[in-house]
């Protein structure tokens, strides 16, 4: 029960954030022209790069950012400012993004796998800051309980990634269910969720660093 309790909550912390069904059709714009098979390639990847992202973050995260001396909530401020700025830019652009190069000059699309349809948009800094909090968290506890939290986070993670990808290789059947214009709007509301959860996670960041500056003064 102990390990269900915990599979539980590192899912119910993940799932919000990542929102699968929403990014996916976020992911569906971002991949315009792009065929099918290709698509679902990318998917695949972006579903390892998130189980990496989320598993480093969780081992690793808290060692790393102490490393280089940054703090969850500089971590926050950052990427919730990039994540925001794709937001903004997707919402005005809805599913109608255009591709600027011509065809024979355009970048691989498998190329776009980790930055940035894996971060910031699938695990950005909301998320990696979730993972480094969950991790710190398993720090203080005993031996036993540990290696139980170990293995249920990571039983989590790759449910989220397997949700991932079927979210993302499928997205086209979904825009298909909606029509353009369904899809159109469904993309514009998944592009302002991720607008304001990037101020969101700017101002959590934000709000405790103007605390330590008001509480040092």
């Amino acid at each position: 029960m102990q390990a269900v309790n915990m599979f539980l909550l590192v899912l119910a912390a993940l799932f919000p954030i990542v929102n699968p069904p929403g990014s996916a059709l976020v992911f569906l714009a971002m991949t315009r022209g792009t065929r099918p098979e290709i698509r679902r390639s990318l998917a695949r990847r972006v579903a390892l790069n998130a189980f990496a992202v989320l598993v480093g973050s969780l081992l690793m995260g808290a060692l790393v950012l102490q490393l280089y001396g940054i703090s969850i909530p500089v971590l926050q401020v950052a990427g919730g400012f990039i994540v925001a700025i794709s937001g903004w830019e997707l919402l005005n652009e809805g599913s109608h993004k255009e591709v600027d190069a011509p065809a024979e000059g355009a970048a691989d699309p498998l190329s776009q796998a980790f930055y940035p349809l894996t971060l910031p948009l699938t695990t950005g800094p909301g998320t990696i800051a979730v993972m480094i909090s969950l991790g710190l968290s398993n720090a203080s506890h005993d031996r036993e309980d540990s290696m139980i939290f170990l293995f249920a986070a990571l039983l989590a993670i790759a449910v989220m990634a397997v949700t991932i990808f079927l979210a993302f290789a499928y997205a086209d059947r979904l825009q298909r269910l909606l029509g353009p214009g369904g899809t159109d709007i469904a993309v514009r509301i998944s592009a302002f969720i991720l607008f304001c959860l990037g101020v969101q996670i700017l101002w959590s960041g934000a709000s405790v660093l103007l605390a330590s500056v008001v509480h040092v003064s």
